[in-house]
């Protein structure tokens, strides 16, 4: 049989999904402590804390948008290898923090070793399945970012409440980085296919937008811009919100659930959509995370709650998954690396640009409208899916 004889769980795959869990641990780690560090340590205004926080996503950004390019000129191990040890130096870099300045500039440099990682680690990924089960290889892989989620804030908080020095947060991803290192040389890259640059069409020299977006990946990553947003103030605003219902408990369980539900439904969905097509999981994702939603904004109890963030996990994390693999699929092998870096560019859009623009609006109404309000946007990622994407699918 095919898939016998193309095994998944291979020493690569494991290891390369190792390595983008704990660099992606590392960001959202990060992103719950580093504003109230700029605030204790720099006595930053509020805003500048935000800027301190977000800025990682514009770097993040930036590395995406260049990563997909590189790749296809140098190959995607080169850039892999370029990608550790800038985030090896950027990691370390928080040791000789001596201002804001200095502490704004790493993190936009950080977010840029995590752009090219986190776009290489995915296009490698892309390149070592087989092609029968990229569904499922991609939903696996992408449940080492899943887990990042619910883990890395959970650890940040822990090791402040702990500790009470962000030092103690420094060192920790000091010793990941070098775990991350160390798994790097058990990857045995001569057997990873380079993309088939010999084939890439003429139009792909000079300076073109198609340089550095792929096309074809763009009705897809449309509609996980529009999801992105929607989550993306569940992610920035949860424990505001868990405090002002008077959840707070059930909030630092809500990751933890959003989690198991992914983990659980995961491995029944990737190959779901290998045998039946992406639109069997989409339209239901789509439903059950608006569902999600209206219960998150209306929870009024710790059971309510918890079972808003199943439904979100369901919904939110296997519809990325589904999406980062359809991007893939949408075009040739040579252009993986674009078809993964356009795909993470729009959903850190939506992630990064979803806090910005909903912070504005916080102060005019309530967190439950807020929340409540992201169903319309959820509703219209599922329209434009089926226009852009669905119908167009066997």
């Amino acid at each position: 049989m095919r898939l016998e004889k193309e095994p998944l769980w291979t020493r690569n795959f494991i290891m390369i999904s190792l390595i983008n869990f704990f660099v992606t641990l590392i960001f959202y780690l990060l992103i719950v402590v580093i504003a109230g560090y700029a605030v204790d340590e720099f006595d930053a205004s509020t805003s500048t804390a935000g800027l301190v926080s977000s800025i990682f996503i514009v770097g993040s950004l930036l590395g995406r948008l260049l990563t997909g390019r590189v790749i296809t000129s140098i190959g995607s191990k080169k850039t892999f290898q370029i990608g550790l040890v800038a985030f090896f130096l950027t990691t370390f870099a928080y040791f000789v923090v001596v201002n804001l300045p200095v502490l704004i500039l790493i993190r936009l440099l950080h977010g840029v070793a995590v752009g090219i990682i986190g776009t290489t680690t995915g296009t490698l990924i892309a390149q070592i399945i087989p092609a029968t089960r990229r569904g499922e290889g991609i939903g696996y892989f992408s449940m080492s970012a899943v887990l990042a989620t619910a883990i890395g804030p959970f650890i940040g908080i822990f090791l402040i409440q702990n500790t009470e020095s962000f030092t103690s947060v420094f060192i920790f991803n000091a010793i990941l980085v070098i775990i991350c290192i160390l798994l790097y040389f058990t990857v045995n890259l001569s057997t990873i296919q380079a993309p088939l640059r010999a084939d890439a069409p003429e139009r792909e020299t000079g300076f073109k937008i198609s340089n550095y977006i792929e096309p074809k990946a763009i009705p897809i990553s449309i509609v996980v811009l529009f999801i992105g947003f929607a989550y993306s103030g569940v992610m920035s605003f949860l424990s505001f919100y868990a405090e002002s219902i008077n959840l707070v408990e059930a909030g630092s369980f809500f990751f933890l659930v959003y989690a198991i539900a992914i983990l659980c439904t995961r491995p029944i969905t990737g190959p779901l959509m290998d045998r039946k097509g992406a639109n069997i999981v989409v339209y239901p994702a789509l439903i059950l995370f608006a569902l999600g939603m209206v219960l998150f904004s209306q929870a009024t109890n710790s059971v309510i709650f918890l079972i808003a963030a199943g439904l979100i996990g369901i919904g939110y994390g296997n519809m990325n998954s589904i999406a980062q693999a359809l991007a893939v699929k949408s075009t040739e092998v040579h252009r993986y690396g674009l078809a993964t870096s356009t795909y993470f560019i729009l959903l850190d859009l939506g992630l990064g640009v979803g806090p910005f623009i909903l912070g504005l609006i916080e102060p005019y109404t309530t967190y439950r409208m807020l929340f409540l309000f992201m169903v319309p946007i959820i509703l219209a990622a599922l329209v434009l899916y089926y226009f852009l994407v669905g119908r167009k699918l066997k």
